[in-house]
C-alpha cells in the first residue's frame, strides 16, 4: 500500500468512498506478494496492482460492485488444467484477494494509518478475510495504542496481540481464531498487515558511483544514507532526493548507528585507512548486505588486513567482495544495477543466473 498512498490520502480527506483491494494469499507463480494492493478511486481513477496484469480488470469490477453496495469481497482467482485461461491468472498460480469499501465512517482509523506509514512509523493493520466475524472490519495496532474493531472484544485482544508481536520484522500473512479470539481454533481468518519503517541502505563514499546506487536504493524502498569523511565530496546537491547525506568518519557514523536483519551496508570508499575500519565495524553487527568496492587485488589486500584486526572466517564470509553480480558492468549506473541485483538476489535467493538457462520453478516458495 505505501505505493499507492498518496491517491489513497487524498481521497480519503475528500471523503470519497474507494475500494481497496489487498493480496491475502498466493500460492506458486502468483505474481506478487501478500500486502500487494491496488484501490479504484473516483472517476474510476486506478493505482496499484495486486497481479502484474493478470487479474486487474475484474478487481477493477469487483471494486466497483464494493463501493456500491458498502459490502467487502473475497476472491480467489488461479490457474485451471481444466479451463486455463478463464480465470485470469495465465502465467499460473493462483491468488486470494480480498477488496473492501474504505469511507471515513467505515474505516476511521485509516487516516492514522496512512500517516504512520508514510512517516514510517510502525503500524499493523487487521482485516477480518472470513469467518464468523465482519468481513472487511479492521483494527489498526500501534506500539503502544489501537483502533477499531474486528467485532468481538476476545477477538480484539488476541489480534493486538499478535499484530504488535509483527511489528518488529514487519510480518504479514493470514492468521486463525476462534470467535471470540481462541488459539488453536480457525474459525476467524485474519490478515495481519504490518508496515515496518523502510529498511535501511547505508553507502560509504560519496563518488559517483554511491550517487547511482543511492538512486537505485531509493528506488527499492530503501531509506539511503550516504556517508563520507570529506565534505568537498559529501554535499546535498551531489544525491537526489530524498537521500540523507552525513560528513563523519564512516566507522564512527556506523558505530554509533542502529543496523538490522534488514539492512544494506554498501562500502564504496576504496582506501583501506576509511574501508578497514569500517568493515571491522559494519561484520560484526546485524545486516542483510555487506558488499564492498574493489579489485580482486585490493580485496586480498582488504582481506588480509581483516584477519590483522582479528576478524573471523564466520564474519569475513559475510562480506561481498567484489561488490555486485557479473554484468560486464562499466558507468556507475550499470555498477549500481550489479550491486541491486545481488541485493535482491542474496535477499530471495536467486542464483543470478539467466532464466533461460534454468529449469524448474522461478521462484523459491515452488512458483513455476
Amino acid at each position: 500500500m505505501r505505493d499507492i498512498l498518496p491517491a489513497l490520502e487524498r481521497w480519503y480527506a475528500a471523503r470519497v468512498p474507494f475500494g481497496l483491494a489487498t493480496v491475502v494469499s498466493v500460492s506458486r507463480s502468483a505474481p506478487r506478494e501478500p500486502g500487494a494492493s491496488m484501490a479504484v478511486g473516483p472517476d474510476d481513477e486506478v493505482v496499484g496492482s495486486v497481479s502484474g496484469g493478470c487479474v486487474e480488470g475484474a478487481v477493477f469490477e469487483l471494486a466497483q460492485e464494493v463501493v456500491a453496495s458498502g459490502e467487502a469481497r473475497l476472491e480467489t482467482f488461479g490457474y485451471s488444467d481444466e479451463d486455463a485461461f478463464a480465470v485470469g491468472l495465465t502465467c499460473g498460480g493462483e491468488i486470494t484477494v480480498l477488496v473492501r469499501p474504505v469511507t471515513p465512517e467505515s474505516d476511521p482509523a485509516f487516516g492514522a494509518v496512512a500517516a504512520s506509514v508514510a512517516s514510517g512509523e510502525p503500524v499493523t493493520v487487521a482485516t477480518v478475510v472470513d469467518g464468523p466475524a465482519p468481513r472487511g472490519a479492521t483494527l489498526a495496532a500501534w506500539p503502544t495504542t489501537v483502533a477499531g474493531t474486528l467485532g468481538a472484544s476476545g477477538l480484539d485482544v488476541a489480534v493486538t496481540a499478535d499484530a504488535r508481536g509483527e511489528l518488529a520484522r514487519g510480518a504479514t500473512g493470514l492468521r486463525h481464531y476462534g470467535p471470540r479470539g481462541e488459539r488453536r481454533e480457525d474459525a476467524v481468518t485474519v490478515f495481519l498487515h504490518s508496515f515496518a519503517p523502510p529498511p535501511r541502505m547505508l553507502v560509504f563514499g560519496a563518488i559517483d558511483y554511491a550517487a547511482a546506487v543511492a538512486r537505485i536504493g531509493s528506488f527499492l524502498g530503501y531509506r539511503v544514507t550516504v556517508c563520507d569523511a570529506r565534505p568537498v565530496f559529501a554535499t546535498p546537491k551531489r544525491f537526489p532526493e530524498p537521500v540523507e547525506v552525513v560528513v563523519d568518519w564512516p566507522h564512527r557514523y556506523l558505530h554509533a548507528t542502529d543496523t538490522d536483519e534488514r539492512t544494506v551496508i554498501c562500502v564504496l570508499t576504496h582506501d583501506p585507512k576509511f574501508d578497514v575500519p569500517l568493515l571491522e565495524e559494519a561484520l560484526r553487527r546485524p545486516a542483510a548486505y555487506i558488499g564492498a568496492m574493489g579489485s580482486r587485488r585490493t580485496h586480498h589486500e582488504r582481506l588480509e588486513r581483516l584477519i590483522e584486526a582479528g576478524l573471523t572466517d564466520d564474519e569475513l564470509s559475510r562480506l561481498r567482495s567484489p561488490v555486485g553480480l557479473d554484468l560486464g558492468a562499466r558507468t556507475p549506473e550499470e555498477v549500481a544495477v550489479s550491486v541491486a541485483a545481488e541485493i535482491i538476489s542474496l535477499r530471495w535467493g536467486g542464483t543470478g543466473a539467466p532464466l533461460t538457462a534454468t529449469a524448474g520453478a522461478i521462484h523459491a516458495n515452488g512458483s513455476a
